[in-house]
């Protein structure tokens, strides 16, 4: 059986050209690259379209806050890894660099919708300007974060990461003025009330009126508390003393405040230092007692068991009691208690006394030279280590500079001399002065005041009191009974320490005793007076310096209470 014809064209079809197959497969490939291409533009666009709509929504306050995690109350689970910086140090080689700091929130404000400045403090009056700002991207800092940041409550103690920047031009506002701080994460370690009864502007501005009162009647006015850097304090109300103790976290931040706590404890200190070099031994006296120690009326008293103790008016029988003990040199620093009714700005009940006790070995005098060698070493020492401190304090409370005398030319003035340059040359109500009654406050500064102007200096010794201005201990004057071997110093023209040679012979110390109309046998008196029975004593001699005084006299500060820590009068107990 014969096959069927084949169709040449069919025959054709079938099998193409191998030409014709290969540029048909490269045309086909062009067009699968070119759709690959315009699929991935389109999936490009579509990323970026949403990456852009997450960004606005995060920018204008959607519900996604993409930096909840950098800001808020901070927990212990919370961990800022970046450097510890204090302001004090910062530098040059920090910018750019991310650091971490706590500190208070000192101002806040916002810079329209996406800005906010702070101004953080850490310590004393050392503050830096911060500054947040929204991420186009909304971390690490959102729009909500910024807002957050800018209605901080003022005082409100915080941690912050940041990095250290170059500002346009000097923070005029903070100390820290060449550098500030980009925030990145910020949160509230404790946080301050909705209202501060006393601002930090108030604080640190001169105190207006010094009548105190008790703190359980007085009501502490609000101060008004204004977005205001401490550098624009005009612009806040002054506040009184009493609205100042009654606060006592707010006025203890007052840099000024703080200067002056700088400058008090400096000067114990230097009081150590020099005694230290001149071999003396430091000592602790009691405050609690069996009887008065000055055997006068003002002293504390309180139930003590089946008994009755005081609180020491002063620390002078333990010291003497340390020189019989063989000591030759001693000193204590520690409270003294005066039950006093004095409501002046230069008493208070408790103070912290500077007490030191010396052998004798030729005259007294060697007392004075060494208590004006101590007074003379603090003085130049304030100078040298509180410079910084100083002039804050002059800024807030001006007062000339304290004058010293050049070296080797101290003043020194009998009681009869002063009395007599009050005579000639003082004001009228002190033309008739007397020799043997005791100087008022009026007549110290009076007399203070004639010192600077003759002498040029702040500073000066009276000595040779009358034998009625002493207490019963002081030796009397063997050249002239009527005067004691006992002197006060001064600064500007006020009292800052009293002291004397003390009877050392038991027979003169009763004779004494008798004359100033005490019992020798009396609690308290009997016991002070068998130490000297007990050994032989050699003669010697001390004195009493009053650090609050000796701190608010050379600053001239308007009130003793501002050199205390936490002052105590006949009004107030606390804080």
């Amino acid at each position: 059986m014969s096959e069927p014809p084949v169709d040449p064209a069919q025959a054709s079809g079938a099998a193409p050209a191998e030409g014709e197959a290969a540029a048909q497969s490269k045309k086909g490939a062009k067009k699968a690259e070119a759709k690959a291409k315009k699929e991935a533009e389109k999936a490009r666009r579509a990323a970026e379209r949403e990456a852009a709509a997450a960004a606005q929504k995060a920018a204008s306050g959607g519900n996604e806050d993409l930096a909840k995690e950098n800001y808020g109350d901070w927990t212990h689970t919370i961990n800022v890894a970046a450097d510890k910086v204090k302001l004090k140090n910062l530098g040059d080689e920090h910018v750019g660099k991310t650091v971490k700091l706590r500190a208070w929130i000192q101002n806040a404000r916002m810079q329209g919708a996406k800005m906010a400045f702070v101004e953080l403090r850490e310590e004393r009056n050392w503050s830096i300007q911060g500054v947040i700002a929204a991420s186009a991207e909304g971390k690490p800092v959102s729009k909500q974060m910024v807002k957050w940041v800018g209605a901080l409550r003022l005082e409100s103690f915080v941690l912050v990461e940041a990095t250290v920047q170059k500002p346009l031009e000097p923070v005029k506002s903070c100390r820290v003025s060449e550098y500030e701080l980009h925030l990145t994460k910020c949160y509230v370690i404790a946080a301050g009330p909705e209202v501060l009864p006393l601002g930090l502007n108030a604080a640190n501005k001169a105190i207006a009126s010094f009548d105190d009162e008790d703190p359980q009647t007085a009501q502490a006015a609000a101060e008004g508390v204004e977005n205001l850097s401490i550098t624009d304090s005009s612009a806040a109300p002054a506040a009184s003393l009493s609205t100042h103790l009654n606060n006592p976290a707010m006025h203890k931040r007052a840099p000024v405040q703080q200067a002056i706590a700088d400058v008090r404890m400096t000067v114990r200190k230097l009081f150590a230092e020099y005694l230290d070099s001149k071999d003396f031994v430091q000592f602790e006296a009691p405050c609690l007692i069996g009887a008065a120690s000055e055997g006068g009326a003002n002293v504390f008293s309180l139930p003590y068991f089946e008994k009755q103790a005081f609180l020491a008016q002063s620390p002078q029988f333990y010291k003497q009691i340390e020189i019989a003990g063989g000591r030759k040199r001693v000193y204590c620093i520690g409270p003294v208690f005066r039950a006093e009714n004095s409501n002046t700005p230069r008493h208070m009940t408790e103070f912290t006394g500077l007490d030191l006790e010396m052998e004798i070995e030729e005259s007294y005098h060697e007392v004075i030279d060494m208590i004006e060698g101590v007074m003379l070493y603090i003085f130049k020492g304030i100078k040298e280590r509180c410079k910084e401190q100083v002039d804050l304090i002059r800024a807030i409370y001006p007062s000339e500079e304290f004058l010293l005398p050049e070296d080797g030319r101290e003043v020194r003035l009998t009681f009869a001399e002063g009395q007599k340059l009050l005579r000639e040359e003082g004001p009228e109500e002190f033309r008739n002065v007397s020799d043997d009654e005791d100087m008022s406050t009026p007549q110290e500064k009076a007399l203070g005041a004639l010192v600077r102007k003759k002498f040029g200096t702040d500073f000066y010794v009276l000595d040779k009191f009358p034998e009625g201005a002493r207490p019963f201990y002081t030796i009397e004057d063997p050249a002239n009974p009527k005067v004691t071997n006992a002197y006060d110093f001064f600064m500007r023209g006020q009292e800052i320490l009293s002291g004397g040679q003390r009877i050392h012979v038991p027979e003169l110390l009763e004779a004494r005793l008798r004359k100033k109309g005490i019992d020798p046998a009396s609690p308290g008196i009997r016991e002070y007076v068998d130490v000297f029975r007990s050994a032989g004593v050699p003669p010697h001699g001390g004195g009493g310096i009053g650090l609050d005084r000796v701190v608010a006299w050379y600053l001239n500060l308007p009130s003793v209470h501002l050199t205390s820590y936490y002052p105590r009068t006949p009004k107030r107990l606390s804080p």
